[in-house]
């Protein structure tokens, strides 16, 4: 059986053809259909006669489990996640042949661990769109990225992930209280982490970005934070709050130190240990330092600030991200208009 098809981002057309078991793939070398088909027609024909030139894909490879061992040694950090997400699929594909893996096997796949989840108990009570799926999406991922790792090999010539959409996730939109924020700042042991918790809460900067910052970026006179080498790559300017102007006179410079929040000079690297005695201090559970973000973002829309305006400052380049905080605005809206018309009553019974 022959079949063409193009790899992504390529006009060129490639044929893929079995053959008593075997498979044969290679370039037709032409970006037009109908003569791509006649090539590959001429090719199985060949293949059949017994007078083909064609390589058969290499079978001696090994099987998935064993080329992702070796995927996983040439990882720099193969963390705990990935390695996680491995034991999910590895039971599925791990004695199969890279050959043998297709689009349809990888649909299926995904399929399977969307159900498993649903069937989860604590989400049996929940409607499908509650449910988080950011795991299902992210073993997809490593699939992909595999699967790449094997086409620059030269093992296979197609990902069979790709067209493989992503399953809609559940967005931690994890806020606080104004009890729980000064209860998590109180619940920090010492003063640095204070900051921090603060600093986040108060610009709705992502921990990079905090940990990252220097004297020079930061202007009180125009009360104005300059977010450079970003996550998106773009700076962006934060203005300074009262409370933050506050917080940043009261941090002292650590003798020729670059940056605002250091220990004893020295840059931070994380503060992931302090920030959860705070939070079991505090009370408050399954919170994570990028949750402070969300807490930023949502004190931003819930006091009326535009969605826009919070996505600036968050610094999104797409206006996608900030609508996860829409769900905020109607209340907002609702707020305002009950405040303006408390003023008086313009209508009268009867």
């Amino acid at each position: 059986m022959a079949s063409i098809y193009r790899k992504k981002g390529n006009d060129m057309w490639y044929y893929c053809i079995t053959y008593k078991g075997e498979k044969y793939q290679g370039s037709t070398k032409t970006t037009d259909k109908q003569s791509a088909k006649l090539i590959a027609e001429a090719k199985q024909t060949d293949i059949a006669r017994g007078q083909n030139k064609i390589p058969v894909l290499n079978k001696s490879i090994g099987n998935f489990t064993m080329l992702w061992q070796g995927y996983l040694k040439l990882q720099a950090n193969p963390d705990v996640r990935k390695r996680t997400a491995a034991n999910h699929f590895l039971p599925v594909f791990g004695n199969k042949g890279l050959n043998n893996i297709a689009m349809p096997d990888i649909k299926n796949y995904q399929l399977e661990r969307k159900l498993e989840i649903m069937a989860l108990a604590k989400n049996k009570s929940k409607r499908e769109s509650e449910i988080n799926f950011r795991s299902v999406n992210y073993e997809i991922a490593i699939l992909r990225n595999f699967f790449n790792y094997c086409i620059e090999k030269g093992y296979i010539e197609k990902n069979p992930c790709t067209g493989i959409k992503k399953l809609n996730e559940l967005s931690r939109l994890q806020t606080l209280s104004d009890d729980d924020i000064q209860n998590l700042i109180a619940g920090a042991t010492n003063k640095l982490t204070k900051d921090l918790i603060s600093f986040l809460i108060y610009t709705g900067c992502r921990k990079g970005e905090a940990l990252n910052l220097k004297w020079d970026d930061v202007d009180l006179k125009t009360e104005v934070i300059a977010i450079k080498g970003t996550k998106t790559k773009h700076d962006r300017y934060i203005p300074v709050s009262g409370p933050l102007k506050s917080l940043l006179s009261g941090v002292e410079k650590e003798g020729n130190c670059l940056y605002v929040f250091n220990n004893a000079g020295k840059k931070i690297v994380d503060f992931k240990h302090s920030f959860k005695t705070a939070c079991r201090n505090a009370g408050l559970k399954d919170m994570r330092i990028h949750d402070l973000r969300h807490v930023f973002a949502s004190k931003m829309v819930m006091g009326g600030t535009s969605l826009y305006i919070t996505g600036e400052l968050l610094g999104h380049r797409t206006t996608q991200m900030t609508r996860r905080y829409s769900h905020l605005v109607p209340e907002t809206l609702k707020k305002a208009v009950n405040n303006v018309w408390d003023i008086k009553v313009l209508h009268s019974k009867g």
